[in-house]
């Protein structure tokens, strides 16, 4: 069973290498206060909530920042009023870009995105002109020490999993959107402790790169997910095995 691999990977090593972690902490607070405001505060009731905890504390996230973005979002405690939108686009070798947003100022958020595209040789596109090329699937990532293959393997497959691998340190299991839910939970019940559960644009035909091209489109990659108000970006390029040998 596959499961884009080496886009998994890039993604994993990217932010395991994060150093600047007050952002990240940034990020995640605003997926805890959003998943609560939409939801409510109850994460036994708001499973985009539950999945949102789960990030919080695979990043060590202290329980009272916690707390604390879950009230902002609830109303409990005063906060940023938050605005979720998706921005597409295309960079170098016509590879496409989906970027998820939360600002709280769409306006200067737009006009940051479209210089980093244009930065980067690429250019941001209309609604639709990049996300015909996704589908969107449940991915859930358990720490490989975490469990073994065959109890994962049951766990997952049991609760309507599609696919399952090992990606570095990491199992990969990946859902039908509906299913991610059900399938993190049943996992979650088997005693396996779920690293992060959530909904990723998995691109449909994915293009293999190398050269200048691999290159401005890591560049561009990057400079996206090193925005403040972009909370997650997928791509349909892959790097060739010799450029992922260049980047390491």
């Amino acid at each position: 069973m596959s499961v884009h691999s080496k886009w998994s990977t890039i993604k994993r090593r990217k932010g395991a290498q994060d150093a600047k972690r007050g952002k990240l902490f940034t990020k995640v607070i605003k997926e805890v206060t959003i998943a609560a405001r939409s939801g409510g505060g109850d994460p036994d009731g708001n499973p985009r909530l539950r999945r949102a905890i789960d990030l919080a504390r695979s990043v060590n996230m202290p329980a009272d920042n916690i707390t604390r973005a879950i009230k902002k979002g609830t109303g409990e405690l005063e906060g940023v009023q938050y605005e979720e939108l998706v921005y597409e686009g295309i960079g170098a070798d016509g590879a496409l870009f989906l970027c998820e947003v939360v600002t709280d100022n769409r306006n200067r958020t737009i006009a940051e995105v479209r210089k980093l595209f244009d930065r980067n040789h690429g250019q941001i596109g209309n609604s639709g002109s990049a996300a015909w090329a996704f589908e969107q699937k449940g991915i859930i990532r358990i720490d490989k020490d975490a469990t073994t293959e065959d109890a994962l393997f049951e766990a997952a497959v049991g609760g309507g999993a599609e696919n399952m691998e090992l990606v570095g340190d990491q199992w990969v299991v990946t859902t039908a959107r509906n299913d991610l839910d059900l399938v993190r939970d049943a996992i979650a019940t088997s005693g396996i402790a779920v690293a992060e559960a959530a909904l990723e644009y998995i691109p449909n035909n994915p293009k293999v790169v190398e050269g200048s091209d691999a290159e401005k489109l890591m560049g561009l990659y990057e400079a996206l997910e090193d925005h403040d108000d972009i909370q997650n970006v997928f791509s349909d390029f892959e790097l060739s095995e010799q450029a992922l040998a260049e980047m390491a």
